[in-house]
């Protein structure tokens, strides 16, 4: 048969162009393919994934919204008990959802906020200059410990991290029974005990310093995991809220050190 079969002679023509065993895409020409192999594989924007700039843009905005409500709490210390609760009840929420919520986090940083901004005038009228005394001692912490986790001196182990939760449970319990003494009897025990001629509050602040700084141990070491295993980007989230609690928490505890060493000289 001369003319052979037109649809085996259409094939035979659309694969002479292809070498032997090769297979060509109909959907797309060979530059369309070439161009594909040679973009860049897809990052974590592409694929939903949380990446380090997540963090830090979710971080920065959370900070940002504890810094305008603390401007107006200074102004209005009125509002710092109430800031206080709400922060409590929200910080609590916040921790024991398996999703995070970025409208509860934006709202506990306006409420810790307020808290802080009233906290931070009265203690700045009682001691002046010790406010930015405190926040530069955080940042110091803070970047002090990022610069350690990521030259490897610091990392979290299993075992100190089981100290680390014993030990939280343990501040706790004496924060909650301090708070309960100071309300009803006018009794501070940070001031108002002293072990070996030191105040108690100095002994304490210490130790909570010290667990602030492995707080932001975990911190980082969840943020660098999470990055690596490729988790979903609303988990950033969670690393906003995470380091926000405990930035918020070496400020108030360097800026009760602060004063306590201040009443002692004064």
């Amino acid at each position: 048969m001369a003319g052979g079969n037109p649809l085996l002679n259409d094939f035979g023509k659309k694969n002479a162009t292809t070498a032997p065993g090769s297979y060509q895409d109909p959907r797309y020409s060979p530059e369309q393919l070439e161009r594909m192999y040679s973009a860049p594989a897809a990052g974590p924007a592409q694929t939903g994934r949380m990446s380090y700039d997540d963090v830090v843009v979710r971080t920065s905005l959370v900070l940002g919204c504890v810094v305008v409500a603390a401007a107006a709490g200074w102004f209005l210390p009125v509002l710092a008990f109430p800031g206080a609760l709400v922060g409590l009840v929200l910080g609590l929420v916040n921790s024991f959802k398996r999703e995070p919520s970025p409208a509860l986090i934006i709202l506990y940083a306006l409420a810790e906020g307020l808290f802080l901004g009233g906290v931070s005038g009265i203690f700045e009228s009682m001691y002046p200059g010790v406010v930015v005394q405190a926040v530069i001692g955080t940042l110091a912490v803070f970047v002090s410990v990022l610069v350690l986790y990521k030259t490897g001196v610091l990392r979290a182990t299993p075992r100190v991290t089981k100290f680390f939760m014993v030990a939280m449970m343990a501040y706790a319990i004496f924060a909650l029974v301090n708070l309960s003494t100071s309300l009803i009897g006018g009794f501070d025990m940070r001031t108002e005990v002293s072990v070996a001629g030191i105040p108690l509050g100095l002994i304490v602040g210490a130790v909570a310093i010290l667990l602030a700084v492995y707080s932001f141990v975990l911190d980082f070491e969840n943020i660098t995991d999470g990055v690596k295993r490729g988790i979903p980007r609303k988990a950033a989230w969670t690393a906003a809220f995470g380091l926000t609690v405990t930035l918020i928490w070496t400020y108030v505890e360097i800026l009760r050190l602060l004063s306590i060493i201040r009443s002692m000289s004064d």
